[in-house]
């Protein structure tokens, strides 16, 4: 890892370390810690955390089968997923859930709010039968690691014992994912990333009365029009995909990165292809009329105010380093979004929110059709799309 991207990562952990510590200590004060949670090792790192608490909720809400089995396959039968919230649980686990929560959105940079991230999800539509015909089901939770390395998923029964699944081989047996709301999580974690993006890209008046005056002439877009992604053998316990793509570039005003957030979700299984019709890149705010597109996908465990700085840090960093950025021109782009794919896999733990291809140097006012990716995992269809300004019918009143 060069220097660029060891200080910038530095910078953002401290940052991201001292926020937890303070949030740590507020949240503690205000709740008393359910006694299940001090086997969550609070000085792992978030993501491992996250993964405990899951494990610790998954336990403790197994053993309200017993009671509480009949009233979930009702809940369960026509969407096969609840959330936690939703379902019949003890007290116990009522209080525990709402500590989980609490702790889990400090762990993933996420505002404090009573709505609650965690749920159950039937891993396959298949067992919904085998669960009404009499067959208690498991509950099971994603391990920690790259879920490329997975052997085995661990899944607990009502009396509490721990059965090991094969983490590629869909058991035979109902079973119920307890897993964040990823929808949930992805809507509030992009916002948190979009607004620090927005704060760093703060402009002076004379700019934004320009921006304002900009809004009355047409507006330059590029409109996306299909996309697919290839299948990458996901593990039937981790779901669908939740993606999202980072446009990076440099700002036309000054010499600086501009990084924005464009949700895609939509996007819920690989080889599928999707017709959004969506806009993906707003021209004015780029440099060189060129920018590039780095396509992620969201998982449990990643805290996105550390996501987000640690991606500020670094295209700031890159861009300091460059003398005259107008000398090199948009070959600047393709740097910027390196250093950030760069850092992922040496700083970022295991099933973070993972890389998944990166479309580099798109220009506006030009097509592309089935344009694949660089790591040839993601196919687009690009076309420019101008939005005309308003017409305002002159006042005939006298």
């Amino acid at each position: 890892m060069n220097h660029l991207i060891k200080t910038a990562l530095m910078g953002s952990m401290l940052v991201s370390s001292s926020s937890f510590a303070a949030e740590h200590i507020a949240l503690s004060s205000k709740l008393n810690t359910h006694p299940a949670l001090d086997a969550v090792d609070q000085f792992n790192h978030n993501a491992m955390q996250v993964t405990d608490i899951k494990r610790v909720l998954a336990n403790h809400v197994a053993k309200d089968l017993a009671t509480q089995e009949k009233s979930w396959l009702h809940q369960l039968s026509n969407t096969h997923i609840a959330k936690l919230s939703a379902l019949s649980l003890t007290q116990n686990n009522q209080q525990l859930m709402q500590q989980a929560n609490a702790r889990t959105r400090s762990l993933k940079g996420l505002e404090q709010a009573n709505a609650n991230l965690y749920q159950l999800r039937l891993a396959s539509k298949d067992m919904l039968m085998q669960w009404q015909n009499g067959q208690q089901p498991l509950i099971a939770f994603a391990p920690k690691g790259d879920d490329k390395d997975w052997l085995y998923v661990e899944a607990f029964d009502a009396q509490g014992n721990l059965h090991l699944l094969d983490a590629r081989i869909l058991p035979s047996q109902p079973v119920l994912i307890l897993e964040l709301d990823s929808q949930q999580v992805k809507k509030e974690g992009l916002a948190v990333m979009q607004s620090i993006f927005e704060q760093a890209r703060s402009q002076s008046p004379s700019v934004m009365l320009q921006q304002q005056s900009v809004q009355d002439t047409a507006i330059s877009t590029s409109k996306l029009d299909r996309i697919r992604l290839n299948d990458d053998e996901e593990p039937w316990v981790s779901g669908k995909a939740e993606v999202y793509a980072v446009v990076t570039g440099v700002s036309p005003s000054r010499d600086e990165p501009v990084l924005d957030i464009v949700d895609m979700p939509y996007l819920d299984h690989d080889g599928t292809d999707y017709t959004p019709n969506q806009i993906l890149i707003h021209w004015e705010r780029y440099r060189w009329q060129a920018a590039d597109v780095l396509l992620m996908e969201q998982d449990d465990n990643t805290n996105y105010q550390e996501l987000a700085t640690t991606f500020l840090d670094i295209v700031t960093q890159v861009m300091r380093a460059i003398p005259d950025p107008n000398v090199q021109g948009y070959a600047i782009i393709p740097q910027l979004t390196n250093q950030l794919i760069k850092a992922m896999p040496s700083h970022w733990f295991s099933n973070d929110d993972d890389y998944l291809d990166v479309f580099y140097t798109l220009f506006e006012g030009q097509k592309y059709t089935n344009h694949m990716g660089a790591s040839n995992n993601a196919k687009i269809t690009l076309s420019p799309l101008t939005i005309n300004p308003r017409s305002v019918e002159p006042n005939t009143d006298r």
